[in-house]
């Protein structure tokens, strides 16, 4: 009778810990623990029932444990996180960004308590490994940072053009003094070149991938280069808009790159005095988008509500103040055909 009853104890002892293994197979440690358990009351010599009553009641603190770590993930699904670069004030820059993160969370929410937040990175290669450990869900960008994370980096995906101040893309555009030697791009071969910033897109990889396809090579003022020509533009950072025009009127720098947003804020003066020897393709400014393994339903959902934004007085409010935006809209040419552009662009910029 008491040998029935210890079997039937047993028994119910082992169905407990494999339904605690099947449930909580997902997790490799409890996995572990779980079938271990198992091995041990299946090995077990002893007939002890305190012993069998210490093992169910360890049983059930894996569960307990289990439940435990599984709950920040929970409490992060409840939050969406935008992703921001900047090496300004902190606090300025997430004030900025925070009722457009609020707003898309309560447009998220559908009967689920979603909170939003901003999450300010230094660089780029910061965001792409908060991105990379799911600090960060989706985040806004120019073209050459979005190429460096979603393609270099791999760690997320465009969904979003952004239009900015009105405007959807922007071009590049490469000038010199106005009466100067420089008339055409070709009396540009030994000259020096002035680009704006290493990391800019408008003041540096488009215009220099826009030459470099045309023929031209590059080398570095600031370096010794061996091998090269006499042919070569020699190009340097000017590091802001106001050096980049100074330079070129001082003749520090044949000509200069900038964008056409610079230019359409140059003071009238200064806009006399230099003229345009060519113009670049144009890019979106802007890009949105979200990380590689961010839920599919999720990143739907964002991407109509982001595309709707603008179409209410809130949502264009709240647009204004996130960084003068003016609305987004689905990528004109395609993620595919947009990732090989800037892929060519970039490339060959970094190239020469």
């Amino acid at each position: 009778m008491q040998c029935a009853r210890f079997l039937d104890q047993f028994g119910v002892l082992v169905l407990f810990a494999k339904v605690i293994f099947n449930y909580y197979k997902n997790s490799m440690q409890l996995e572990v623990h779980a079938s271990l358990l198992v091995d041990i009351i299946m090995r077990r010599q002893t007939r002890d029932l305190s012993v069998l009553a210490a093992i169910a009641a360890l049983v059930c603190g894996f569960a307990v444990a289990s439940a435990e770590a599984q709950a920040p993930e929970k409490m992060k699904a409840q939050t969406v996180s935008l992703g921001i670069v900047t090496q300004l004030d902190r606090t300025r820059m997430a004030d900025q960004f925070s009722d457009f993160v609020r707003y898309v969370a309560a447009k998220l929410s559908s009967g689920s308590d979603i909170k939003g937040k901003v999450v300010i990175a230094a660089t780029s290669f910061e965001l792409a490994r908060l991105i990379e450990q799911r600090q960060v869900d989706f985040y806004m960008e120019s073209p050459y940072p979005t190429h460096l994370i979603n393609n270099v980096q791999g760690v997320a995906k465009l969904r979003l053009r952004r239009w900015k101040g009105g405007k959807a893309e922007y071009q590049s555009l490469i000038f010199t003094k106005r009466d100067g030697e420089i008339n055409r791009l070709d009396d540009l071969r030994g000259k020096v070149l002035a680009f704006e910033d290493p990391e800019s897109t408008s003041g540096h990889f488009l215009p220099k991938s826009f030459l470099i396809r045309k023929g031209f090579k590059f080398t570095d003022k600031n370096r010794y280069d061996l091998y090269a020509s006499p042919t070569d533009i020699g190009y340097l950072f000017a590091y802001s808009q106001e050096n980049l025009v100074n330079w070129v009127l001082t003749k520090k720098a044949a000509a200069a790159a900038f964008s056409d947003d610079d230019y359409a804020r140059l003071e009238k003066k200064k806009r006399s005095d230099i003229i345009i020897l060519a113009e670049t393709e144009r890019l979106p400014r802007h890009f949105l988008s979200v990380r590689k393994d961010f839920s599919p339903a999720l990143a739907d959902r964002l991407e109509k509500i982001l595309v709707s934004m603008h179409e209410n007085e809130q949502g264009r409010r709240i647009l204004k103040k996130t960084d003068d935006t003016t609305k987004f809209d689905l990528l004109p040419e395609g993620d595919a055909a947009l990732q090989r552009r800037l892929s060519e662009i970039f490339h060959s910029a970094k190239k020469n």
